[in-house]
């Protein structure tokens, strides 16, 4: 059984990584969450989160972080390996119940990720 941890490795934290993404990334759309997808070098699929201050106080912004974070965890073995992932949440994401989340993350990431 694969470990359902969100380590380190599986993150994206530099600048430079994130303006690779958006500049050769896959976008796909959905009503509360934008989503880049593009191959990497690494061998493992990394998450990127961005939440402007536009979707709301710090507090809101942190749930909409951690509510990500959690759906990457528990269903990355369903995506696909050597992919950079940045999950862009808009407005309103604050407002969505964790099943709503996980079902328009779905719709997103793992049909995509089906399909290839």
């Amino acid at each position: 059984m694969e470990k359902r941890t969100f380590g380190r490795h599986e993150r994206i934290f530099k600048r430079k990584d994130y303006t690779t993404i958006y500049d050769q990334g896959v976008r796909r759309h959905s009503k509360h969450f934008t989503m880049i997808a593009c191959r990497n070098q690494a061998g493992a699929r990394r998450l990127g989160i961005t939440v402007s201050k536009k979707a709301g106080s710090a507090v809101q912004r942190n749930r909409i972080k951690r509510l990500l974070r959690e759906f990457f965890r528990l269903n990355k073995s369903r995506l696909s390996s050597s992919q950079d992932i940045v999950i862009i949440a808009k407005k309103d994401a604050h407002t969505l119940a964790y099943r709503d989340v996980c079902r328009e993350l779905e719709n997103l990431l793992i049909r995509k990720s089906d399909a290839e």
